[in-house]
């Protein structure tokens, strides 16, 4: 029982940071309807720009303080990432207002690789660390109820817990706030929420800086965990079966996806992986997303589209 609930705890925690991804997906597709495959890459240049400038201030000012390294860091990768939001309105999207799904897909694929060259020009494509104090070793915990206890990784559980706090307060966001209302209303349909006087330039702006401050959190935390690194772009490759299975349009559907892909790569690699030979951590995700896709292509809590002709 002890070793199942380890397992089943280090899926959960590992679906936090799943949905973590999948939320930058879910917001940019909320307020524009297009998929925005930028994504990862967004998650790369704010983990590059948070370790990056986390060496350069003690250098700029001369405190070796760790801690203020790190808070000033993020401060201004965080500022960073707004300026990228603006930059990607002003030149990219104010100019495709009504456009086509295809045309602004394909715009985030042209920003997909302007972000990776800018980050490569501007941080360089070496391995960096980002070191945030999360602690690496793991405890033993609950020894009183399980024979040899349960052993937890505090650095996933730190993790977990921060992944927890800003998807619970991106969902108080978007439900109870009225510029949450109106990045609904945009997502809805874009000429009829300018017919009521929402400013969709404003809008993209902000929900594009929302979604820069989602992942440099969550390159903040994966760069902790595995470094800095080019590959980092493709951990938004693990959130697509997220999307797929909570629904591109639902903020909770991304967080109980991230949750059942998170448990059940955990559970399906240690419980059913010694009979296959292993591997089933790497495409279990995928193949519950193709089924899926065939029987519930909307999602758990996506919105089932109807078109009436």
């Amino acid at each position: 029982m002890g070793f199942f609930l380890e397992t089943l705890l280090g899926g959960l925690m590992a679906g936090m940071l799943y949905s973590l991804v999948a939320l930058g997906f879910v917001l940019i597709f909320k307020a524009s309807g297009v998929f925005n495959f930028a994504q990862g890459a967004m998650v790369l240049f704010a983990a590059l720009a948070m370790a990056r400038f986390s060496e350069w201030i003690p250098a700029w000012t001369g405190i070796a303080n760790p801690v203020f390294a790190n808070v000033v860091a993020f401060l201004i990768a965080g500022v960073l990432m707004f300026v990228v939001a603006w930059v990607v309105e002003f030149l990219v999207l104010r100019h495709l207002v009504n456009q086509e799904g295809a045309t602004l897909l394909m715009a985030t694929l042209g920003i997909t690789y302007f972000l990776e060259g800018l980050g490569q020009t501007l941080f360089g494509s070496s391995i960096y660390k980002i070191d945030i104090g999360m602690p690496k070793d793991p405890v033993i915990a609950f020894e009183s109820v399980f024979e040899g206890g349960v052993l937890v990784n505090r650095e996933d559980l730190i993790a977990a817990l921060i992944a927890a706090a800003l998807v619970a307060l991106l969902s108080v966001f978007f439900q109870k706030t009225a510029t949450g209302r109106a990045l609904r209303a945009v997502a809805d349909d874009h000429q009829a929420a300018q017919s009521i006087g929402i400013p969709l330039n404003r809008i993209w702006v902000i929900v594009w800086s929302v979604a820069g401050v989602v992942a440099l959190v969550a390159g903040m935390i994966w760069g902790s965990k595995l470094g800095v690194q080019f590959s980092l772009a493709t951990v938004a490759l693990r959130a697509l079966p997220v999307v797929i299975l909570g629904g591109l349009t639902s903020v909770p559907g991304a967080i109980i996806g991230g949750l059942i892909i998170g448990v059940g790569e955990k559970l399906s690699e240690v419980y059913l992986g010694p009979m296959v030979g292993g591997g089933i951590e790497i495409w279990f995700a995928y193949v519950l997303a193709l089924a899926f896709l065939l029987f519930r292509p909307q999602g758990l809590f996506g919105e089932k589209i109807i078109d009436r002709v």
